[in-house]
């Protein structure tokens, strides 16, 4: 009897314990192009992060305190555009998504996400977002949005696709 009772037990145990631990999601660390300094920001502080000139976003990796007020550090991974995309003619921040709203963002004119702004609201206990994107002089075959966000998924799982393929 006793046997059965940690059987049962012991799921809701590890749940419990899960959601008022630290969560790290790390299936990529052998990439080192995060930056060197660690997380771009402190819990429960704004941001703001650019990659160089030609380069966007192709890793995005955080981790969640719900100590440190139910917030996450960020980092991210920046890489340069394939040379078919040519060179950045325009960038711009989007819109400001609001803090405690449903949150569906992308760049448009078919920029590529090369950055990010954030601030952290305590009333909400939520963060506002703006993308920085920019758009480059040769247009992608697809939607570049698309395909960016692929490649960043692609490297959050086990398989090793290059930008170009994707």
């Amino acid at each position: 009897m006793d046997l059965t009772l940690l059987w049962v037990l012991l799921p809701l145990v590890s749940t419990a314990w899960g959601q008022y631990g630290d969560y790290g999601y790390h299936p990529y660390q052998q990439y080192q192009d995060y930056s060197d300094d660690g997380w771009v920001n402190l819990n429960r502080q704004g941001f703001s992060y650019q990659c160089p000139h030609g380069q966007v976003v192709v890793a995005v990796r955080s981790i969640f305190n719900k100590k440190e007020g139910s917030d996450r550090q960020w980092n991210y991974a920046c890489m340069p555009t394939p040379q078919s995309l040519g060179e950045p003619t325009e960038c711009w921040w989007e819109e400001i998504n609001r803090a405690g709203m449903e949150w569906y963002q992308k760049c448009s004119n078919n920029g590529l996400v090369a950055g990010f702004q954030s601030r952290y609201f305590e009333s909400v206990l939520d963060r506002e977002w703006q993308f920085y994107c920019c758009r480059y002089s040769k247009r992608c075959p697809y939607s570049c949005w698309d395909r960016q966000w692929k490649f960043i998924m692609c490297r959050m799982t086990d398989y090793d696709c290059e930008f170009e393929n994707v």
